[in-house]
């Protein structure tokens, strides 16, 4: 498929999201994305940085995971299609963030910049609401996934996740995923076979 035809599509089902924009809107916002080829290891951003693109996610899969004090990886997020590449509150303020954003396939990914997100907060109402719904979005996928770590078992946290993200599991290692769970990859395999038992 020609890659510019590729991005009419992406960008056109993106837009989408802004049918509440006026033309004029639209088209000025339109202007301001860019679109970005990613390989399987390569970053969207880094520890230290200090992320000036917000990412959308066309094609791949991504992994959002810290180092901690014993310099293990800790898993604490994927980032598919159709949904944001951010390190969202570091973003918003425009400071370091603490995480790494890595691809673990091939991704496509429209980014827009944070001053040019500013520029839209300032002239267009519509603007600042769909900012809203970004930050509401994170901080609703921040509070599940802290409240599952206290309320939920790691049997309750692997089944609720193959329940909302069954597309992922094969599209994730093992490891990636044990860690997210916050369990040892030896336990998740023993969950996986005693739920294959019932």
């Amino acid at each position: 498929m020609d890659l510019k035809a590729d991005h009419q599509k992406y960008l056109a089902a993106y837009l989408e999201h802004f049918s509440h924009l006026s033309k004029e809107e639209q088209d000025l916002f339109s202007s301001q994305l860019n679109f970005k080829k990613y390989n399987p290891k390569e970053f969207f951003f880094k520890n230290g940085e200090t992320q000036k693109n917000m990412g959308f996610v066309c094609q791949g899969l991504l992994r959002r995971y810290y180092i901690n004090d014993k310099g293990k990886s800790i898993t604490t997020g994927f980032v598919k299609e159709n949904e944001y590449a951010t390190d969202y509150p570091a973003f918003i303020q425009q400071r370091p963030s603490k995480y790494y954003m890595e691809c673990l396939e091939p991704c496509l990914i429209i980014e827009f910049s944070y001053d040019d997100i500013q520029n839209g907060y300032r002239n267009f109402k519509s603007h600042e609401k769909y900012g809203r719904l970004i930050a509401e979005k994170v901080l609703t996928i921040q509070t599940d996934r802290v409240e599952s770590f206290l309320f939920e078992t790691a049997e309750e946290r692997y089944l609720n996740f193959i329940q909302e993200h069954s597309d992922l599991l094969n599209r994730i290692s093992l490891t990636h995923l044990s860690s997210y769970l916050g369990i040892e990859r030896q336990s998740l395999s023993r969950i996986r076979s005693k739920i294959a038992k019932k």
